[in-house]
């Protein structure tokens, strides 16, 4: 019976057995099952199964209500099931109700797991099998789910499922844009960037598409708005990848350009970077094939079509392994960053017959040198991946290089200050001008001023603001022109003139000052405590220890990252790789309750590590204001792999 039943809730909740609609009937009768379809396969709790149905008030007999709702769903399910036979599809046990249904009936995980699939593919440059799985998947998506139910409970898994549906969208983007489709993609992408409008990573594929399809000034556009939307509304920049990606579109950067065809597989190809491995966990950050030998590459190119100078070819050991990222470029003594002008960061090391092993400088921080190992049985070469936005891209392109001593001092350093849109001589000309256009026409001119900051900034909080200044000049206007010359004001209207004026002119000056976006930076530093500063430095350091996961896998096992039960002298931030810390780590994660702290603990030990925060919160049934507090310090690696002998 459970075989031939079907659920839909990626939309309007539905049901079928076999090709038959079933009726579901009431409301919190289909809330019940919405909540144990969910867990399907699971015991679900009845206090659970109240909670989450009755957010609000809680019946008092509420596991008589559960049951009676639960009685019906039977009738449902099991329609040619006798009353006194005992039910099959939806049982009692011990541990609460469990809906014993294969999980692929759910269309809610044939969606997960297409979209896991099309990333593994991905991952292996098989570009059109997992653009046609995530298609697919995508395609099973029909609405927002759980509409009309309400409560923390359907809550956290709504907003799991459209995270979930939001990545799917932009790997089938992503996917797009490596098969040479930008042409079709930018009206999709607008579209998505109006649904998702905080989304960087859709907005780096909309400017990658627009500048493919020679629109470049749409692209730099696009940027624009979007660095204007992030400073009006939260007050921060654009991320790293998306400067980097603003900057090489305005020095019309050929890497941006799609890469030529691949060769033919009887000629040898060189290893690719590998596709594209977020820190949720789905990707294994384990240690990729063999590298073939590469040609050496023309001047001023790569073979990898970068634009950044093979490794191999410098003549500094250092340089040889490792080449920093933007953002990161060790000064002259070798310890501070500052901004480069590189592009992605990539680990290289030399390959090909000649290559002979050299021992590792001994250099605190770094792994020693690993000893000869035999040669291994010749492998393919691999199925180059198209390349990833940058940022978003991970695996080196060869074996698991030791993170060089340099790199770590400068990535223990602040970061350097992102590059504004407007030049700083700019700005600051433009206060200049606006504060004296203020100060000489005593106030009456400040809502010219603030509503010229307004159209150049497109923001209609200033556009108020600019509204507001004139409306007060024009009160004192009206005020002067309406009072009789024989009479004298009064001393309301005296107090109003001198209030108002004012306002517009002291206040409006400070208004304008304050408008500068260094300044207003300067200004609120002062008002930072000791431990905004030090929240600051943390998250800055979080970044940093997340850059080098990204890019320097080995980094994981030298610096330990993520595991503060380990001795270790690099500061990551506090990250917490939640699938290897043990459980008393796990106790003191912030946000949480003891009993869901325990839930989690638990829940990893009985099913595994968790791939993702969304597979986190909802395994372990958590609500949104808790998954959004751990976001920024967990990790999701996958296990390390036990380590091979050779004999």
């Amino acid at each position: 019976m459970s075989e031939a039943l079907r659920f839909e809730i990626l939309g309007p909740q539905r049901a079928w057995y076999a090709d038959r609609p079933l009726d579901l009937g009431p409301g919190k009768q289909r809330a019940v099952l919405a909540v144990l379809l969910l867990a399907a396969g699971r015991p679900v709790p009845t206090g659970q199964i109240v909670d989450a149905v009755w957010p609000e008030e809680p019946p008092a007999n509420g596991p008589n209500v559960v049951q009676k709702y639960v009685a019906g769903l039977r009738r449902v399910l099991e329609p040619d099931r006798s009353p006194r036979t005992p039910a099959q599809v939806l049982t009692l046990t011990d541990a609460g109700y469990v809906l014993r249904i294969p999980p692929e009936a759910v269309d809610a995980v044939r969606f997960e797991r297409g979209v896991r699939r099309a990333r593994q593919w991905q991952a292996a440059g098989r570009t059109e099998d997992a653009l046609a799985e995530v298609t697919g998947a995508l395609e099973r998506w029909q609405g927002e789910p759980f509409t009309g139910f309400t409560g923390a409970y359907f809550d956290a898994a709504r907003h799991r499922l459209v995270e979930l549906r939001a990545v799917a969208l932009e790997t089938r983007a992503e996917l797009e844009l490596a098969s040479g489709r930008h042409g079709e993609l930018v009206g999709r992408l607008v579209e998505l960037v109006a649904e998702f409008p905080v989304r960087e990573r859709l907005r780096h594929q909309l400017m990658l598409a627009l500048h493919r399809g020679g629109r470049q000034a749409e692209a730099l556009a696009a940027y624009r708005d979007f660095a204007d939307l992030l400073r009006e509304e939260y007050g921060i920049e654009p991320g790293e990848a998306l400067q980097d990606l603003h900057r090489r579109i305005l020095r019309s950067d050929p890497s941006l350009t799609l890469p030529a065809p691949p060769a033919s597989p009887a000629s040898p190809a060189p290893l690719a970077p590998s596709g594209p491995q977020e820190l949720s966990g789905t990707q294994p950050l384990s240690a990729p094939p063999a590298p073939t030998p590469v040609p050496a590459p023309r001047a001023g190119s790569t073979p990898d079509g970068t634009g950044v100078p093979d490794a191999s070819t410098s003549a500094e050991p250092e340089a040889a392994a490792v080449q920093l990222a933007p953002g990161f470029r060790p000064s002259a003594t070798g310890t501070a960053p500052a901004p480069a002008a590189t592009g992605p960061a990539e680990v290289s090391a030399a390959t090909g017959p000649a290559a002979a092993p050299t021992p590792a400088p001994d250099v605190p921080g770094s792994a020693p040198a690993a000893s000869p190992v035999p040669p291994a049985s010749p492998v393919p070469p691999a199925t180059p991946v198209p390349p990833v936005p940058p940022g978003w891209s991970a695996g080196p392109a060869g074996p698991l290089t030791p993170v060089p001593h340099a790199l770590l001092v400068a990535m223990n350093q602040p970061a350097a200050p992102a590059d504004r849109r407007a030049p700083g001589w700019a700005r600051l000309a433009a206060t200049l001008a606006g504060t004296a256009t203020v100060l000489v026409s005593f106030g009456s001119l400040t809502w010219a001023v603030v509503l010229g900051y307004a159209l150049w900034r497109r923001s209609w909080r200033l556009a108020l603001a600019g509204i507001g200044y004139f409306l007060l000049v024009l009160s004192v206007f009206v005020l002067a022109v309406s009072s009789p010359e024989t009479e004298e004001i009064s001393d309301g209207e005296a107090l109003y003139l001198i209030v108002a004026m004012g306002a517009c002119w002291l206040l409006g000056t400070a208004h304008v000052v304050l408008l500068n976006p260094t300044l207003w930076a300067a200004v609120g530093g002062l008002f930072w405590t000791g431990r905004q500063r030090t929240d600051e430095q943390r998250r800055l350091r979080r970044e940093q220890a997340r850059y080098l996961l990204h890019h320097y896998p080995a980094a994981r096992v030298d610096l330990r990252i993520g595991r503060p039960d380990l001795l270790r002298t690099y500061d990551d931030g506090g990250l917490v790789d939640v699938n290897a810390v043990p459980d008393p780590v796990l106790a003191t994660l912030p946000g949480l309750t003891v009993d869901q702290r325990r839930q989690v603990a638990v829940d990893r030990w009985l099913r595994g590590p968790y791939g993702s925060l969304e597979e986190l919160a909802g395994r372990c049934h958590l609500p949104p204001a808790a998954t959004e507090t751990l976001r920024d310090v967990l990790l999701f690696l996958p296990p390390e792999p036990p380590p091979v002998r050779h004999s």
